[in-house]
């Protein structure tokens, strides 16, 4: 299946178990708009049940180089109003428009897909978010992170704080937002940002055997699996072993139904 969005700057193709979401504005090293983030939104929702892997790339050289930068600086770009008229409208108004687009990144996370993003070149701002929203990150030797919202004023608000901080501790995920630095595909690799770094020509393969990896285990092994270790950070260990208990349960009488 196929979903032209091509006027977007995306192209979302679903595959037996496997979706792909590609951004393609190479152009502008797919800088990213609130009509794409709505559409990935939207592509996330309608996902059929048997997609258990999603994989996230950008076109050309680059990932992402983030936001579009007309919008940023306060231009009207393709008809979609610049991100600083927000600050104008009633609180709520703000919120509801931000929980919108902080959409098209979430359901990245969800227990019932794994999702792989395929990054080279700069993944910046809202490209490193969406590198971070998915649960993989393989990467080539030139990519790049770089969180810049802090340098433009603002703050990470598409759901890249909770995984940074995750994946690197509070003090390098502070470090890394407030200096808005780049970090580099070998560092990204020591601070576990990165699963593997691989030479560029290798990409496409080393993502479609991580797939077929991912795609092995029985689904709701997967499933629950994911939603444990989600949530095992905010979980006293009790609870956590409670959980355990509580999904390995599931998969018990899910299996012995399967057999009856």
């Amino acid at each position: 299946m196929f979903l032209g969005m091509k006027e977007l700057g995306l192209r979302l193709t679903v595959d037996g178990p496997v979706a792909r979401v590609v951004l393609d504005r190479p152009e502008v090293r797919n800088a990213q708009t609130p009509a794409m983030w709505l559409a990935l939104a939207g592509f996330g929702t309608t996902l059929p049940p048997e997609v258990r892997v999603v994989v996230v790339s950008g076109e050309g050289p680059s990932f992402s180089a983030g936001l579009d930068r007309r919008l940023i600086m306060g231009e009207n770009a393709d008809g979609e109003e610049p991100l600083l008229t927000l600050g104008a409208k009633p609180a709520a108004e703000v919120h509801e428009t931000i929980a919108a687009f902080q959409a098209g990144f979430s359901w990245l996370r969800r227990p019932e897909i794994v999702s792989i993003a395929a990054v080279q070149g700069h993944a910046v701002g809202a490209g490193f978010q969406l590198a971070l929203a998915c649960d993989l990150r393989v990467v080539t030797p030139d990519a790049r992170f770089s969180m810049r919202e802090p340098a433009l004023g603002l703050v990470p608000d598409l759901g890249g704080t909770q995984p940074l901080v995750q994946l690197v501790g509070y003090s390098r995920a502070l470090e890394i937002c407030a200096t808005s630095r780049w970090v580099e595909a070998d560092e990204a690799k020591e601070l576990g940002l990165a699963n593997i770094v691989v030479p560029a020509e290798e990409l496409a393969d080393t993502v479609k055997d991580l797939s077929e990896a991912l795609l092995a285990p029985l689904p709701g092994a997967i499933r629950e699996t994911k939603a444990l270790l989600l949530g095992a950070a905010d979980r006293p260990y009790e609870e956590q072993l409670k959980a355990e208990r509580e999904a390995q349960e599931r998969r018990l009488k899910e299996l012995l139904a399967s057999f009856g």
